[in-house]
């Protein structure tokens, strides 16, 4: 669950980037959770919390609410994230599959600057 005080601070800003950003950047925490999942289990925990945080951001979006297809892309990515980490992982992700889905949204992102 996200913090209120912290879901009022993170959304101003949150919603002023692109959804390619707002998914690059969550991109960087699961990258950060899947560096650090054999080595600190604490540091890949609190990364994964920052992901499922900005994730559920992204979701809050109001701009995203016009497409269902936006919602549930957003959704399942959350939920692959989940299966693979904490899950029995159901869907055969890898890491790499994970991380390449999340940085061609960084990749989109830095592109558009």
């Amino acid at each position: 669950m996200i913090d209120p005080k912290h879901r009022q601070l993170a959304a101003g800003r949150w919603a002023t980037l692109t959804l390619a950003e707002q998914l690059g950047n969550v991109g960087s925490e699961v990258s950060r959770t899947l560096q650090w999942r054999s080595r600190n289990s604490e540091i890949s925990r609190r990364a994964l919390e920052r992901a499922l945080e900005l994730i559920d951001l992204t979701l809050d979006d109001p701009r995203h609410r016009a497409s269902a297809a936006r919602l549930r892309e957003i959704c399942r990515a959350r939920e692959i994230l989940l299966d693979f980490v904490i899950g029995p992982n159901e869907y055969g992700s890898t890491e790499v599959s994970l991380q390449r889905y999340f940085d061609a949204f960084a990749v989109a992102a830095a592109a558009r600057r």
